[in-house]
């Protein structure tokens, strides 16, 4: 029995990925950025606006939050998991989460993501900042994945579709909700058992 053969990732983004993020509802970018050393990962999300006086309607990648340093060593795992639930437009896998990875890090560009699991790591990312509790970091990663694609858009649009004052006690509000308030709470615990 033979082992199927991993593809080279510049082989992959440049047969498969290239050009679908321009018009993908989300994108993962692999990216630097001058203030972190290493990888940063940046969630944009498409939104419509408008054109102007016409009836046309154009997008615009809009950022949702960026990962990097320890917590991106944290959940990388959880992020994986996400991107292998990827596929194109007839239910192929993507092999996205194979740029998780030491090699896949150094990939520097765009990965399209469908409204499912870009809404699930946009949720992530944006909930993940302020916390640096490995396991209150997995237990939010965890119980995100677990959202219906329904659920995610939802929380994705509480915490980013109203003023900065409300979106910001959504982001509070929901990091509380998945995870608790505090690194020293037992049910951390218990809530890990439960989804591992």
């Amino acid at each position: 029995m033979s082992r199927k053969k991993t593809p080279k990732l510049t082989d992959l983004f440049e047969k498969t990925l290239k050009n679908r993020w321009r018009s993908a509802p989300f994108v993962l970018r692999f990216t630097q950025l001058a203030e972190y050393s290493g990888t940063v990962l940046v969630i944009k999300e498409r939104v419509e606006k408008d054109a102007g006086s016409g009836n046309e309607k154009h997008s615009c990648l809009r950022e949702r939050g960026h990962l990097y340093g320890e917590n991106l060593k944290i959940l990388q795992p959880r992020i994986k998991a996400t991107l292998e639930h990827v596929t194109d437009e007839a239910g192929i896998p993507l092999d996205l989460h194979l740029f998780i990875s030491k090699e896949g890090l150094k990939f520097r560009g765009n990965l399209p993501l469908d409204e499912e699991s870009g809404a699930k790591l946009a949720l992530i990312i944006k909930l993940q900042s302020r916390l640096h509790n490995p396991d209150r970091l997995e237990l939010l990663s965890r119980r995100v994945q677990r959202f219906s694609r329904e659920e995610a858009a939802y929380w994705l649009g509480r915490t980013t579709h109203y003023s900065m004052d409300a979106n910001r006690w959504a982001v509070s509000g929901l990091r509380t909700m998945l995870c608790g308030s505090t690194n020293n709470d037992p049910g951390i615990e218990r809530q890990l058992n439960r989804l591992r």
